[in-house]
This record gives structure tokens, C-alpha cells and sequence, in this order.
């Protein structure tokens, strides 16, 4: 008994999720899928034609139906966490050079940074005070005095 086409099917299906561990998006698995069924159709003794639709059909079924849960299930957590510059609204930081809009002066220290710094509210912050972040606009801090 030499191999046999469900064997074939089993090999690329764990080749195709092997691939899947290093990547991202729940793609090369859905191919993987295609190949299970196809290799359980030829486990049942179905010709070539019927394996390759059934490939198919498992295929598009799983970008279909499985695909969106599974991906939606894998960056569960990606909305809650605050990357880069987002993540510094609500910090609280201190002035370090008086923040003034209208001379266009004022850099704050927040979480250890140094940014350059304007004042929501247009009133002349001191150093020393402390402030909340309100907004970034690409290098700069738009903060209010933290109450």
C-alpha cells in the first residue's frame, strides 16, 4: 500500500497551517481547511474531481465563515491598548518652559519625554505646572491644566 491521496491532502494541510504560525490575518489556515476536507472526501474514496471541489468549497467556506470570527477573535484586544503618540492622551505631565500661544512658546516633560507644547485653553501656563494631555498634533502636545 503505497500513499494515498488523503495523505497527500494531510501533508500540504499541516505544511499550510505550519505556515499560518508565522503569519498574521488567519489566510494560509483557510487553505489548510480546503485541504481537510478535500482529504477526508478522498479518505471516503471520491475521485480527484470531487477532492479539488470539495478543496474548493472548504476553502471558501472557511474565508467566509471561519476567517472573519477568527480574526476578530485574534485582535480582540488590539482597540483597548494605545499605541505611540495615542497613548499619550490623559497622561499627565509638567511644564518645563512657560507655555504661551500667543509667543509661541512651551515644552512639557510626560512620561519622561520632552514635547513641545500648546495650551487648549490660550492662558499663559508657568513651569512648574502641572497639565493633561488632551490632544497630539503630530510633534506637539495640546494640554490643559490637570485639575
Amino acid at each position: 500500500m503505497g500513499i494515498e491521496f488523503w495523505h497527500i491532502w494531510t501533508i500540504i494541510a499541516i505544511i499550510f497551517f505550519i505556515i499560518e504560525v508565522f503569519t498574521s490575518g488567519f489566510l494560509i489556515a483557510c487553505f489548510g481547511i480546503g485541504c481537510v476536507v478535500a482529504g477526508v472526501i478522498a479518505g471516503f474514496g471520491f475521485g480527484l474531481n470531487i477532492q479539488i471541489i470539495g478543496f474548493s468549497v472548504g476553502t471558501l467556506l472557511s474565508f467566509l465563515l471561519i476567517r472573519p470570527l477568527m480574526t476578530k477573535w485574534l485582535n480582540r484586544k488590539s482597540d483597548e491598548v494605545k499605541m505611540n503618540a495615542d497613548a499619550l492622551v490623559g497622561a499627565i505631565g509638567v511644564v518645563t518652559v512657560e507655555i504661551d500661544n500667543i509667543k509661541n512658546t512651551g515644552r512639557v516633560r510626560v512620561q519622561g519625554d520632552d514635547w513641545r507644547a500648546e495650551n487648549l485653553t490660550n492662558e499663559v501656563l508657568n513651569v512648574g505646572t502641572k497639565i493633561e494631555v488632551v490632544e497630539v498634533k503630530s510633534t506637539v502636545l495640546i494640554v490643559k491644566p490637570f485639575k
